[in-house]
C-alpha cells in the first residue's frame, strides 16, 4: 500500500474521473466530501494528490503540514477556492483543467449569437405566452456579417471558427496578440480597440475583468459603432457597461444583447436586464454542459496523475516549487524583475508586444533566462484571465506573436541592474531597477522619470502636469476618500510629472475615476504588490 500513489477526491466529482483513477493498480483512490476545514487539514499530508472542484476551500491552515501532498488539482476553471501563496510556498504544485470546457463555452457564447440575431428569446416568449408575431421579430442572417472579438484567447478562437464556418467576416482585438492576422489570415487582428468598433455588425467579449477591460464598451464606443451593433458578453460582468448598454439599446444604437455573466451573480429580481425584450439573459451556463463537467473532471484526475508519476505538467497555474539554482545573491534580483514587471504592465494601455531585458553587472549573467521568463509571466498574467506559469509562458506568448530577449552586459565592475522594455503599440515603456547593499529591491527609471522607490504595497501612479497644485488635488483626493498615504514618490521629465503613491488600501474605482477627471491628470494606474519581507 505505500508504493502506492494516494489520491484524496474531496469534492463531487463525474464518476469517470473516479474511475480513471481507479483503473490503475498503482493508484489509491479516497473519496472524502463534505470535509471541514479542520478535518482536511488533518488527513491531507497523507496524500500525494487532492483534487477538488469549487466547493472545498483548500485554505492556507489546510496546507500548513501538507506532508507526502504534492500537487492539487482543480477540476475546472477557476482557483479561487485555492491559497496559492500557500502552496507555491510549500512547494505544492496547482492545476486546473481550464481547457476541458473551452468548446462548452465557446458554443453557448455562439448558440446566444445566433439567437440573439434570430430574436429566438422574445420570439419563444411570445409563443409560450399564447401569441404569434412573425413580422415583430424579423431577425439578420450572420452570412456575411462582421463580428468582432474581444480576446483572441483558447474560447475566443473556438468562436472564431464556428463564426468563419458560418460564413462571417471575424476580426479580433487582443492587446497581447502581438502579429497581424490570425487563423491562416482569416482573422484581422487589430491593435486598437476603438479602430474595430466601427466595423462590426456582432462583438463577442472573451476577456478577463481587469483595470483594461472594465466597461470597455460604454456609451463612448457605442457613439462609434454601426447603429444596431448587436452584443454578446459570456466573458466577465463588469466589462460592457450595463446602464450604458440600455441606453444604446434604448436609442436604437445597440440592436440588442445576450448576456451569461453578472457584475453580481444572480443578478437582483429587479435588475432591468431582465426585463428588457431585446436582451436575452441566461444564468451563467458557458462551461455547464454533461459533456464539459465530465471533461474537466477526467482531465483533473490525467494531469495529476501524470505529474505525480514524473511523466509532465499540463495545466499548471503555480510555479509548484520549481527550482532555479539561483545563487543566493540572484535571487532578489529575479524578486525585483516580477515587481517591475507588474508595476510596468499597467502603464501599457494599449496591451503587451514585444518584450526585451537588459541584465548589467556579471552578477546576473547565468540568471538571463529566469528572470527573463519571469518578466514575461507577470507581463502576460496582468493581462490574461488564463494562467501563466514557466510552464506555459513561452507557449502563450508564441501564441500571441510575442517575442522576448535579453542582453547580458557582462561587466564585473557595474552595479547590477535590470532594464525591461515593452512594446506597447506604437510607444514602448521601460523601468529600471537595483538591489542595494541592503538588500532591498528599488525602482530607479519609469519611463524616464528617475526616483528612487522600493515597490511594495497598493500603488497608485500618476502621470501628471507639472504645474503648481498636482500633489494638493491628489492629496484632497486620497483624503476625502479616506485613504492614508503611506509613501509618496515624485519625478519630473519635461512639462509633465509623476507621482508614485503607496497606500493602505487598494483605491476603488470610483476613486480612480475622480482622479482621471480631474484637470492636469493624464493618466491613472493601480497595482498591489506583496509586501517585502522584513521591512520595505
Amino acid at each position: 500500500m505505500s508504493d502506492k500513489i494516494r489520491i484524496l477526491v474531496a469534492d463531487k466529482l463525474a464518476q469517470a474521473g473516479i474511475d480513471y483513477l481507479q483503473s490503475f493498480q498503482d493508484v489509491q483512490v479516497d473519496v472524502k466530501t463534505g470535509l471541514s476545514e479542520d478535518e482536511l487539514a488533518a488527513i491531507v499530508g497523507d496524500y500525494h494528490g487532492l483534487i477538488v472542484r469549487s466547493g472545498v476551500q483548500v485554505t492556507a491552515k489546510v496546507l500548513d503540514n501538507p506532508g507526502k501532498l504534492r500537487s492539487v488539482a482543480r477540476a475546472g476553471v477557476g482557483v479561487d477556492n485555492i491559497d496559492l501563496t500557500a502552496a507555491t510556498a510549500k512547494g505544492v504544485l496547482v492545476m486546473n483543467s481550464a481547457d476541458a470546457s473551452t468548446i462548452t463555452t465557446a458554443e453557448h457564447a455562439f448558440a446566444m449569437l445566433m439567437a440573439l440575431a434570430r430574436n429566438i428569446g422574445p420570439a419563444y416568449k411570445t409563443m409560450a405566452d399564447g401569441g404569434w408575431d412573425r413580422g415583430k421579430y424579423v431577425g439578420t442572417q450572420l452570412s456575411g456579417k462582421t463580428l468582432g472579438i474581444v480576446g483572441f484567447g483558447r474560447i475566443g478562437r473556438t468562436v472564431a471558427e464556428r463564426a468563419l464556418v458560418f460564413g462571417m467576416n471575424v476580426v479580433a482585438f487582443d492587446p497581447v496578440f502581438n502579429a497581424d492576422s490570425a487563423l491562416d489570415g482569416r482573422v484581422k487582428i487589430f491593435k486598437d480597440f476603438d479602430e474595430m468598433v466601427p466595423e462590426l455588425d456582432f462583438v463577442s467579449f472573451h476577456v478577463p475583468l481587469n483595470d483594461h477591460t472594465r466597461s470597455m464598451l460604454n456609451a463612448d464606443r457605442f457613439a462609434k459603432a454601426k447603429p444596431g451593433l448587436r452584443v454578446v458578453n459570456a466573458a466577465r460582468g463588469g466589462v460592457v457597461d450595463i446602464p450604458d448598454l440600455l441606453a444604446a439599446i434604448e436609442s436604437g444604437q445597440c440592436g440588442g444583447a445576450a448576456i451569461d455573466v453578472y457584475e453580481s451573480e444572480p443578478p437582483a429580481e429587479d435588475d432591468p436586464l431582465r426585463a428588457n425584450p431585446k436582451v436575452l439573459c441566461t444564468p451563467h451556463l458557458g462551461a455547464s454542459t454533461s459533456e464539459a463537467q465530465q471533461a474537466v473532471s477526467t482531465d483533473a484526475c490525467a494531469q495529476i496523475l501524470e505529474y505525480l508519476r514524473g511523466e509532465g505538467v499540463r495545466g499548471a497555474v503555480n510555479l509548484g516549487g520549481v527550482r532555479f539554482d539561483l545563487d543566493p545573491a540572484q535571487q532578489p534580483f529575479v524578486e525585483l524583475a516580477e515587481r517591475m514587471a507588474k508595476l510596468i504592465a499597467v502603464m501599457c494601455d494599449q496591451g503587451i508586444g514585444n518584450v526585451s531585458v537588459t541584465l548589467d553587472g556579471e552578477l546576473l549573467a547565468s540568471a538571463g533566462s529566469t528572470i527573463e521568463r519571469m518578466v514575461v509571466i507577470n507581463l502576460l498574467q496582468s493581462q490574461l484571465d488564463d494562467p501563466v506559469n514557466v510552464v506555459n509562458v513561452k507557449l502563450i506568448a508564441d501564441e500571441r506573436g510575442i517575442k522576448s530577449s535579453t542582453t547580458i552586459i557582462d561587466e564585473p565592475r557595474n552595479t547590477p541592474k535590470i532594464r525591461i522594455e515593452v512594446q506597447t503599440g506604437d510607444n514602448t515603456r521601460h523601468i529600471v531597477g537595483s538591489v542595494f547593499a541592503d538588500g532591498l529591491p528599488r525602482v530607479l527609471d519609469i519611463c524616464g522619470y528617475y526616483m528612487d522607490m522600493v515597490p511594495e504595497g497598493n500603488m497608485l501612479v500618476l502621470q501628471n502636469e507639472d504645474k503648481p497644485g498636482m500633489v494638493g488635488i491628489v492629496g484632497t483626493e486620497m483624503a476625502e476618500a479616506d485613504m492614508n498615504i503611506a509613501d509618496m514618490t515624485l519625478a519630473r521629465l519635461g512639462d509633465k510629472a509623476i507621482m508614485v503613491l503607496k497606500l493602505d488600501s487598494t483605491p476603488d474605482e470610483a476613486v480612480l475615476n475622480r482622479l482621471k477627471a480631474r484637470p492636469g491628470i493624464l493618466k491613472v494606474a493601480t497595482t498591489s504588490l506583496p509586501p517585502i519581507p522584513n521591512g520595505g
